[in-house]
């Protein structure tokens, strides 16, 4: 990450040069604020450390200035003071900023406010480029629009009820529930590079037509490992891989395209799978009428323990009335809209 520092005292900004260098940043150095603000209009630097008191612009200034921008992207801002009063902290946040660091530094504090910032920084990364690639597997099949909306509430639920067992307590936690709600809508990415005339055929597909269509699993999981390259502290990626990758596999292995069983599959992916499939039976598709909540429950019934974890299962009868409540929210929001 690139950081921009500014302040006009060369002693200070030559030691955060060498503290953040010595942390693996790359660093450009403003020597007043009036340069700063020039550095900062380019668009390069998301992350902007300020001397509160400089020449040409103050870091109060600068905040103010950079707060009322439309900029393409959040810039984190840090400023360098000896102020240390309530009063001056509620004026540094009134104009913008987002941390303090007090003069003289301590490297160690130094380098865990950037990793905050950068942590902030790389959310909203985050939601943008699960957004994109999201919205790109939705231009391809218009059904997948309220789908996706749907089936990543149902996984959530699935996985707060899961979070109160004891078998996947110590797994599901805040944060993976978070992810999983993040990166579910992108489990048929893969789907961009399938035809239309398979992705969109409106009749039973042949067999061969279904082994491309099975393709869109590994061409999804392929295409987020790509992602992932391009963006290695993207952590997030590696669950929406294992998604697109396995939320077709089945727990008595006789799913695709790995044929894993049990908890070879990834508990992101069985979730994945209840909560797809559940979406499908109880949605309106070209090639079928929507069924009721009591049919598509016992058909999940049915393949506990064949496509489904049982596990899972219970947890979806424990909140089935969730399930319900999700559904009729969309069917709402659909006849408001």
């Amino acid at each position: 990450m690139d950081i921009l520092v500014a302040d006009d005292d060369y002693s200070t900004t030559e030691t955060l040069r060498n503290a953040l260098e010595a942390f693996g940043y790359d660093v450009t150095v403003a020597r007043d604020g009036t340069e700063a603000y020039q550095y900062l209009r380019t668009g390069q630097f998301r992350l902007f450390i300020s001397d509160w008191e400089m020449p040409g612009m103050t870091g109060l200034e600068l905040c103010r200035e950079v707060r009322s921008r439309h900029s393409g992207g959040y810039i984190y801002l840090i400023l360098l003071t000896s102020y240390s009063s309530m009063e001056d902290v509620v004026q540094g946040l009134e104009a913008g900023a987002d941390d303090f660091i007090t003069k003289p530094f301590n490297p160690s504090e130094l380098l865990v406010r950037v990793r905050a910032g950068e942590r902030i920084l790389g959310l909203e990364s985050r939601e943008l480029t699960i957004f994109a690639l999201a919205k790109l597997a939705e231009s391809r099949d218009q059904e997948t629009g309220a789908h996706l909306e749907r089936m990543r509430e149902y996984a959530r639920i699935l996985a707060e009820e899961l979070a109160q067992t004891d078998e996947f307590g110590d797994i599901v936690d805040g944060d993976y529930i978070n992810l999983l709600h993040l990166t579910t809508p992108l489990h048929d990415i893969g789907k961009v590079a399938i035809p239309d005339s398979i992705l969109l055929k409106p009749g039973r597909l042949t067999r061969q037509e279904f082994e491309v269509m099975k393709t869109h699993t590994t061409l999804g999981a392929k295409t987020l490992t790509e992602v992932a390259t391009h963006h290695p502290n993207a952590s997030y990626l590696e669950m929406a891989r294992d998604i697109a990758l396995t939320h077709h596999e089945r727990v008595d292995g006789q799913g695709y395209p790995n044929g894993l069983r049990g908890d070879q599959i990834p508990l992101c992916g069985r979730i994945t799978a209840l909560a797809d499939v559940y979406d499908a039976l109880t949605s309106k598709r070209v090639y079928k009428d929507a069924y009721s909540h009591d049919v598509a429950k016992a058909i999940t019934l049915r393949n506990s323990g064949s496509h489904f974890d049982p596990e899972i299962v219970q947890a979806f009868l424990r909140c089935e009335s969730h399930f319900l409540d999700v559904k009729s929210h969309f069917e709402d929001f659909c006849l408001v809209h």
